[in-house]
């Protein structure tokens, strides 16, 4: 049994993985939280309205000595943290979250957390995956995981809407939410005359800060079911009416204003295919995606794929598609390939970093060497061996110097640095790691499709 690094802070059990496979172990502290979860009718209804990830019971042979049961949940391919969610992601799973409250209350029980962390996106949906979340309500309790909510949930949203959506990027550097009193202080004083943003932020923050000053016995401890149903749904309203503005960004209409002809863009989206057809890999991560569509016509054969792209409106965009087609393979993320996501928490080891969350059987990665070489200084060497580390097979694009897009973003870059950017060095840095299969230059364009396949052995230049 291998006790996941990121699941040690709930006394009523944890997550572990045997041979491969992931169970979660339910403490005999938990046992009559847990049967109630059952006999209330709470989990066949979050069950029936897919808003809570499905699970097994096996045998308790697999654990350890403290366990109650052990359940096999259905498996979540791809684990993804708030930080790398558009606004829309967060939209959808904070609503996710303030409607399984309200069915717990309907059912005599309450979420005892609200991390943004127990939610992940499962086929084109947010869906709940911590079964112990939930405890017996007791008339007049308070809602403890309220904080936690305005943190992970409805503080960045407002960062977002009101602000920027890179405000986004703050939940990577608190792992348990941005503080209540540093977004107050980020929002505009213009905030203040928004009900909702008053109270469960502005008037939060002075609350935490007057309540941690006075005496245990002045805080208030009880209040009526009713209010917390009000405060709830008042949650509710208020986010449904956040949104963002669609602002013009350099890659949201890529595939509708580039520099390839029509001829040329078809046959680079064919030779894309042919070479996926040769691989016929299940799982494709596709660094550089813009706004998925090459990736839906992926996921429509039902290969899983993950659209990573560094630009917040083409990754909301892609995720807005996957919705309304309910795309169950492709999960639209935000990622910068400079400076993807690290462990963070706990050790470093709390929440993953990328490449520790999977592998894919195939990396796509088009139009975008030039950014990474030119823009950000790495080496192709450099490059080629962080492909190599992560995945058997790539496809990547090739684009030329005399690209007019090349150009473009080549105009501040060091003689140095071009000089060195030529397809016979890019070959050769590439082909220490690994063989080409296939290349193909793309009809009416400065550009190459290669299809690499990961050596055995690596001898270094």
């Amino acid at each position: 049994m291998t006790r996941d690094p990121g699941s040690f802070r709930d006394p009523s059990g944890f997550i572990f993985q045997d041979q491969g496979v992931l169970f979660r172990q339910v403490n005999r502290s938990y046992k009559t939280q847990f049967d109630f979860l059952v006999s209330s009718g709470l989990y066949s209804e979050l069950l029936e309205r897919k808003y809570l990830i499905p699970h097994k019971e096996v045998s308790t042979a697999l654990s350890d000595s403290d366990a109650f049961a052990v359940l096999k949940p259905e498996l979540i391919e791809f684990i993804s943290y708030p930080y790398e969610w558009c606004f829309e992601q967060l939209k959808d799973a904070a609503l996710l979250v303030l409607k399984i409250q309200l069915l717990a209350l309907n059912k005599g029980m309450i979420l005892k957390d609200a991390s943004a962390y127990n939610v992940q996106f499962h086929k084109s949906r947010p869906i709940w995956i911590d079964t112990l979340s939930f405890e017996i309500y007791d008339e007049g309790s308070i809602w403890v995981a309220y904080k936690q909510f305005c943190q992970h949930f409805f503080g960045p949203l407002c960062l977002m809407a009101f602000g920027d959506t890179r405000n986004a990027l703050l939940l990577h550097s608190f792992i348990d939410g941005i503080p209540i009193d540093l977004t107050s202080n980020m929002l505009s004083w213009k905030t203040y005359f928004n009900l909702p943003v008053l109270s469960h932020i502005h008037a939060h923050s002075i609350g935490i800060r007057n309540y941690s000053s006075q005496p245990a016995a002045a805080h208030p401890t009880l209040i009526k079911k009713k209010s917390l149903v009000a405060l709830v749904e008042n949650l509710t309203s208020a986010i449904e009416e956040l949104s963002v503005e669609r602002k013009e960004s350099e890659w949201l209409d890529y595939y509708t204003d580039n520099n390839y002809t029509d001829r040329g863009f078809d046959h680079k989206n064919a030779l894309v295919k042919e070479f996926v057809n040769i691989v016929q890999p299940k799982m494709i991560w596709d660094f550089g995606a813009n706004d998925g569509l090459m990736d839906r016509e992926f996921s429509k054969a039902g290969i899983r794929t993950i659209s990573f792209d560094r630009d917040h409106e083409a990754v909301q965009k892609n995720y807005i598609t996957c919705k309304s087609e309910q795309s169950e393979f492709q999960l639209p993320l935000v990622l910068d390939l400079l400076n993807p996501s690290p462990g963070i928490g706990w050790n470093n080891k709390e929440r993953k970093n990328l490449t520790g969350r999977g592998r894919p059987d195939l990396i796509l990665s088009l139009a975008l060497i030039h950014h990474l070489a030119i823009s950000g200084n790495v080496p192709f060497k450099n490059i080629a061996e962080f492909f190599y580390e992560m995945s058997d097979w790539l496809i990547i694009e090739f684009v030329s110097p005399a690209d007019n897009n090349f150009i473009s973003i080549s105009t501040h870059a060091s003689s140095t640095i071009l000089h060195q950017y030529t397809e016979e060095n890019f070959e050769k840095s590439f082909s220490v790691f690994f063989k080409i299969v296939r290349v193909e230059k793309i009809i009416e364009s400065k550009r190459s499709v290669y299809l690499f396949r990961k050596k055995d052995e690596v001898q270094p230049l």
